[in-house]
């Protein structure tokens, strides 16, 4: 371990990593000397993050062109993982779908069940999938991207609200069950941010108002580190005194 790259020789698996606070959290882990196994659903789009992530450290990523909805390739990602590296020492469970700002009662059945197959049961399948190779870390790390509609009830944001406060209890009774081991396990809430699903749900928003993902990676990489001593929390950038 060096001074400038403290995650030197740790292996981060971060979902939705080619856009956004993913692609953000990527960089800013890789940076700090993490060997990043980058998973998102367009190949063009890794190979990009690939190729920044070399001129940044004079190594590549491994790439994972994956939709988190195909439940299985989960299990054999982390398989291939543990053949290769023995462990995962962190794991950003980031990827998630805005679904559609519609009244509850307007929400289509498909757009609900892409809702629940990325927001909430992908996590699921990356926690039962990872468990084993977090706890075989010293000090394995999980965060989970949340939301703070998760917990206040807002006019037609209920697809995506329910989602994100189903996943936010699944996180923290986890974190619950795993108290015990080095694991940490915790959910960031990133509030507004530069993103394009943020700009999507807001159009007329101001989006240099707004923290860009880069500012919000810097507390997602502190919550990955070793020194992260807090279990079953949630995290909020706002309140974050670094930011």
């Amino acid at each position: 371990m060096t001074e400038n790259r403290p995650l030197s020789g740790r292996v981060a698996v971060v979902t939705g990593a080619s856009r956004g606070i993913g692609r953000a959290a990527a960089l800013k882990l890789a940076s700090a000397g993490a060997h990043i196994v980058a998973v998102a659903r367009t190949q063009g789009a890794l190979e990009e993050l690939d190729d920044e992530i070399a001129a940044l450290t004079g190594e590549g990523a491994t790439l994972v062109p994956l939709n988190l909805n195909d439940f299985d390739a989960i299990d054999r990602l982390a398989a291939g993982l543990f053949e290769r590296f023995r462990r995962t020492d962190i794991l950003v469970g980031n990827a998630g779908v805005l679904g559609e700002l519609t009244p509850v009662a307007h929400i289509e059945p498909k757009i609900w069940q892409n809702l629940l197959d990325i927001n909430i049961t992908a996590n699921y399948r990356l926690i039962r999938a990872f468990d084993l190779l977090l706890r075989t870390s010293d000090a394995g790390r999980a965060v989970f991207v949340g939301s703070g509609v998760a917990r206040q009830a807002r006019s037609l944001w209920g697809g995506y609200a329910m989602s994100k406060a189903a996943l936010e209890t699944l996180v923290l009774t986890y974190a619950q069950e795993v108290r015990t081991t080095p694991l940490k396990v915790n959910i960031l809430n990133p509030g507004p941010t530069r993103t394009a699903m943020r700009a999507r749900a807001m159009p007329g928003e101001d989006p240099m108002t707004l923290p860009a993902p880069a500012d919000v990676a810097e507390l997602l990489f502190s919550m990955c580190g070793p020194e992260w001593a807090n279990t079953g929390e949630v995290v909020s950038y706002r309140d974050w005194s670094g930011a």
